[in-house]
């Protein structure tokens, strides 16, 4: 519901503690320190895919108010992996962060900013106070119009201060891979890596290790030409398209380009880089499953490829869905998802997805698999529908083999389809290689103690390499590894770190809070401007209030004998330029999987932000 125009009261911006600084020098910040500053608090974490849109939503900004704007990230994380120092700080180089980052392990600051979802966006005034909480992305426009204000008014007032911000970049390191994401073999045994890091694609010899050339000048952009020239941003999967096919696309190799939500074709023979699908602008739009027009369409976030069902299948990780794209027409156009993040099973395309990061197809054609790495599972598409082989939610995960129902991943982002059936899965965040064997249907460890292996290919001849993507390198698997039977490992299971909303039994309100950025109004012109999707994990959670509507507020009634789960909300409003003859039009989405348990004294209200200030104190939410 939209927010009422009563004046709020002024909330103090909460001191910043955490664990250590990263881009500071060693340098510890304080809001003292930033007196005189507008202050963007980023909320994020480096699993989170919407999360790294905001951060490259944010460049801009950071580069227009450098003199005035400070953005602090602040990574409170999800998975138990995500709470290591060394694995934060090399997220932030990663993803190429240029603003101090506050390490928050334990959620601390999460909680007393009361966030709620990842991303969560807190603007503070130079004086020190909270002006302003948006949740989710696509707030980069609202954003200038809240700073333009803020300049003005404290520029007004004398207390805003014009100068440099708190930002040390670190030293640059020179490895021959940086941060690679995925691979494919060429016919010689050669590899074609994603250099993800460094914005372009390398060849190396059969040893893993000897560069042959570099596709791509290196520097981030969207630039179509030759191999000197060309760019890319953060790129991730490689297909190569099946040689009649290539010959009528006039390319052999499809890149999903990720951050520039791109899909590029590359003739690998020269060089040569063309835009091949995708308009450059991110997803924001509503779900149908019609083709279109592949250059003329809005992908978001492309980051795997493979060849099915006759065409080229996208793991549409920003929207948690897969798309297809058919080289020879030119189309594309959506497979499978509703765009919802969750985990359920069915007939295509009335699935759900968790930001698929992996795809390989088996290797009689008929199986397409899948690395779903929010919800940390392994799942299949055969005949039409979608299973679930390993992996019990979203925010249950861990490192445990065994029967494929009980086994646990974290975060896995690469899979290869084998010979004999079986599949290898790069779950990333455990930094082991793991096989799924259908024979048995169960999970064993090939090989562990990686850092963060993202991708596994087998080469012609039967050679295993992995993407060995925080160190930075290729690696190979010993010969017998795979005909060993593996290692069985029964270590941790894990939940949700985030502490769970307790909710009353019976009638509950849920509403969305959502107030236009300065500048703009609700856009009715084609419709109802805001949408409210809900649904639960388990799905008993819920008597009533499940489904689609055009409000933002719903009722709710919670089955008293369901202990607890997940709520899951996608909300969404439309808004344009007021008293502009010629409008911009925006639309900002954003969904929640909230964790909840059921308790006689749990609230029944629960609010969430998608933009603007909570008016209701969170101490009863």
């Amino acid at each position: 519901m939209p927010r009422p125009s009563s004046p709020q009261p002024r909330v103090r911006a909460p001191q910043l503690k955490g664990r250590q600084w990263l881009n500071t020098a060693g340098r510890t910040i304080s809001l003292a320190d930033l007196r005189g500053k507008i202050v963007l608090l980023d909320f994020w974490t480096f699993c989170c895919v919407n999360c790294l849109h905001v951060l490259d939503e944010l460049r801009p900004l950071e580069e227009k108010y450098a003199d005035v704007l400070v953005v602090i990230g602040v990574h409170s994380p999800k998975f138990a992996h995500e709470r290591d120092p060394v694995a934060v700080a090399a997220a932030v180089e990663r993803y190429g962060v240029t603003h101090p980052v506050l390490d928050d392990p334990e959620l601390d600051m999460w909680q007393q900013y009361a966030a709620r979802a990842w991303p969560t966006l807190v603007l503070v005034d130079p004086e020190g106070y909270v002006v302003a909480t948006m949740a989710g992305e696509g707030h980069a426009e609202g954003l200038v119009r809240e700073i333009d204000q803020l300049i003005g008014a404290h520029e007004a007032k004398g207390t805003l201060h014009r100068g440099d911000g708190p930002y040390v970049p670190p030293e640059p390191a020179d490895t021959t891979l940086r941060f690679p994401g995925k691979a494919v073999a060429l016919d010689d045994g050669a590899l074609l890596v994603s250099d993800s890091a460094r914005h372009s694609l390398v060849e190396l010899a059969p040893d893993g290790e000897t560069v042959r050339w570099r596709i791509g000048s290196g520097a981030r952009g969207r630039t179509d030409g030759d191999a000197a020239n060309a760019r890319f941003s953060e790129p991730q999967g490689l297909l190569r398209l099946p040689a009649e096919v290539a010959a009528v696309a006039g390319y052999d190799l499809v890149v999903a380009d990720t951050v520039n939500h791109l899909l590029r074709g590359v003739r690998t023979s020269t060089g040569e880089v063309v835009t091949v699908a995708g308009s450059g602008r991110q997803w924001r739009s509503g779900v149908d499953y019609d083709p279109h027009d592949a250059l003329a369409v809005d992908l978001s976030s492309p980051w795997d490829l493979a060849w099915y069902d006759g065409r080229v299948i996208v793991a549409m990780a920003g929207i948690h869905q897969l798309w297809w794209f058919d080289p020879i027409t030119r189309t594309a156009g959506m497979y499978a998802g509703t765009t919802v993040e969750s985990l359920r099973d069915g007939p295509l395309p009335d699935v759900w997805l968790a930001q698929p990061s992996g795809l390989a197809t088996s290797a009689d054609g008929r199986q397409l698999w899948i690395a779903d790495s929010e919800t940390s599972a392994l799942r299949q598409v055969v005949d039409g529908h979608l299973r679930t082989v390993v992996g019990q939610g979203l925010f249950d995960f861990g490192q445990v083999d065994g029967a494929a129902a009980q086994a646990l991943l974290q975060h896995p982002l690469g899979v290869c389809a084998l010979a004999d059936g079986s599949v290898l899965v790069a779950d990333t965040y455990n930094g082991a290689i793991r096989r799924y064997d259908p024979a048995t249907d169960r999970v064993t460890t090939v090989l562990d103690g990686l850092a963060e292996p993202s991708d596994v290919l087998v080469t012609a001849d039967g050679i295993v390499w992995v993407v060995e993507s925080a160190a930075h390198r290729m690696t190979r698997i010993a010969p017998g590894a795979l005909s060993a039977a593996g290692a069985t490992v029964d270590g941790a299971r894990h939940r949700t770190v985030r502490p769970p909303l307790l909710v009353a039994p019976g009638e509950v309100t849920l509403e969305v809070v959502f107030t236009p950025a300065p500048g703009q109004k609700l856009d009715t012109s084609f419709g109802p401007a805001t949408r409210l999707e809900i649904s639960a994990d388990p799905p008993g959670l819920l008597r009533h209030g499940a489904g689609t509507d055009t409000g933002l507020s719903r009722r709710l009634v919670i089955d008293p004998s369901v202990p607890g789960g997940v709520l899951q909300v996608v909300a969404q409003a439309a808004t344009c330029d007021a008293d502009n003859a010629h409008a911009a039009c925006h639309l900002t989405r954003q969904d929640w999987g909230v964790p909840v348990r059921v308790d006689p004294a749990g609230a029944a209200r629960v609010p969430l932000i998608l933009r603007g200030v909570d008016p209701v104190d969170d101490a009863d939410a």
